[in-house]
């Protein structure tokens, strides 16, 4: 096997895409798209997005310090693309869509309904690295849409049929392959 070297760049994929939903102090919501978003801590639970400063929603964030993470779907997949290219500041992208928001629990920023599940979060501190600030926040509510839940009460997120973003496209994720810790657990005796 043989390997091509190429400069760096952000290969890290697939990555999740998922709508971030925002509302400026005077209560006015908008929603876009980020691929580049991850966990960071487990206590407190915080995660990370990424956003260009000369995006629409950049200033909301900056002047409220909170938004709402949206977990994507294959039903959701043409919404999460538009709302990537289409800016807030030229069309209301949640109408265009037909996009439901509900309020938050803790914040003012709106949960999108159509996500299965939405991590309400504050901004802790943000990272100016180039072309995007970082922010990182705690996740303060986490809201999970109960028709994906089984009848033991467990999520199932599966059912829901999240999609990723890798190199240009969104995929439907496959299918399950292990939980964690099946590399180690010991064959049960017969």
């Amino acid at each position: 096997m043989s390997k091509q070297s190429w400069k760096p760049g952000n290969m890290l994929y697939p990555v999740p895409a998922v709508l971030i939903t925002v509302a400026d102090k005077a209560g006015m919501p908008n929603i876009f798209t980020v691929a580049w978003t991850g966990t960071v801590c487990s206590d407190p639970p915080m995660v990370t997005i990424s956003v260009r400063p000369e995006r629409y929603s950049h200033h909301i964030i900056e002047e409220t310090q909170e938004f709402v993470i949206n977990l994507t779907t294959r039903k959701l997949a043409y919404a999460t693309d538009y709302c990537g290219v289409k800016s807030g500041k030229d069309t209301d992208k949640i109408k265009d869509m037909d996009l439901h928001l509900i309020p938050g629990e803790k914040l003012k920023a709106p949960l999108l309904l159509e996500s299965p599940v939405n991590l309400e979060c504050r901004v802790k501190d943000t990272l100016r690295l180039g072309t995007h600030d970082m922010y990182l926040a705690e996740v303060v509510a986490v809201h999970a849409d109960e028709e994906f839940m089984d009848e033991k009460g467990r999520f199932m997120l599966d059912r829901a049929e999240p999609i990723a973003y890798s190199h240009g496209g969104y995929y439907l994720l496959g299918e399950k392959l292990g939980t964690f810790g099946y590399s180690v657990k010991k064959n049960k005796c017969k």
